[in-house]
């Protein structure tokens, strides 16, 4: 069941162990990938986000279309760890924080069969920051896929069919995700091995401030120029994941 690497992409960044500081290095990821995207001449679009006061990202969910976008992402799944010392710290103390990063490939509705029985759709009003409601209509979509109990929801268009659209998108690619993942090593807890809880002991990979380094875990590799790969420069680390493939 591979993936083509040709695959557009689902991109999920949640924050974890860390309060705010987690949030606002959730954002920083949010910006590393987007600015790698623009540099590749990707399309991208936000399919849901949830900031806190301070400008951090709680949870976002981002498509991104391109060739070899799979391909050239895919090994960015996991904990990222941050350790410096957040803007908020006034002892000047160096915290760590985490934030999980999940890739799903895009899949079109003929690669997965799903019986519109098997799925619970709710519709409520979109809502913007602090909750008010920016539309006064009930466009926004929750799908629950009963047999697995995934939930999807969406909210950033200004119609239902688009939401619905949306939402099924997504829900195709982390159901084909799922039954890639049982077919592959029979695990059930893949896909939380890949999201993880976003506790600090999961790491993949660690920016360290006070050191200029980005470390990835998996393959053993240092990098001495951490706020140009966070300003999107990711071509070294890519190349370096498939140079071991």
């Amino acid at each position: 069941m591979q993936v083509p690497k040709s695959k557009g992409i689902i991109l999920e960044i949640r924050a974890g162990a860390g309060g705010e500081e987690a949030a606002i290095f959730a954002a920083d990821l949010f910006r590393m990938y987007t600015k790698y995207a623009q540099s590749q001449s990707w399309g991208f679009s936000i399919i849901d986000k949830s900031l806190t006061s301070l400008g951090g990202i709680k949870e976002i969910i981002v498509e991104i279309n391109g060739p070899e976008v799979y391909g050239q992402l895919q090994n960015e799944s996991g904990v990222h760890r941050v350790q410096r010392v957040p803007k908020t710290e006034k002892n000047g103390r160096i915290h760590t924080s985490t934030a999980s990063v999940a890739i799903l490939p895009k899949i079109e509705a003929t690669e997965v069969k799903i019986n519109p029985q098997d799925l619970k759709i709710d519709m409520a009003r979109s809502s913007g920051p602090g909750g008010q409601n920016v539309n006064k209509r009930s466009t926004a979509i929750r799908v629950t896929h009963l047999p697995t109990n995934i939930v999807v929801f969406s909210q950033t268009e200004r119609s239902q069919p688009q939401n619905k659209e949306i939402a099924m998108e997504i829900l195709r690619a982390k159901l084909y995700e799922r039954a890639n993942n049982q077919q592959m090593s029979q695990l059930s807890q893949e896909r939380r091995d890949q999201i993880g809880t976003a506790d600090r002991s999961e790491k993949v990979r660690t920016y360290n401030f006070a050191q200029n380094r980005i470390t990835d875990h998996r393959i053993g590799k240092s990098w001495h120029d951490l706020e140009t790969i966070l300003n999107g420069k990711l071509d070294a680390v890519i190349k370096a994941f498939r140079k071991q493939e």
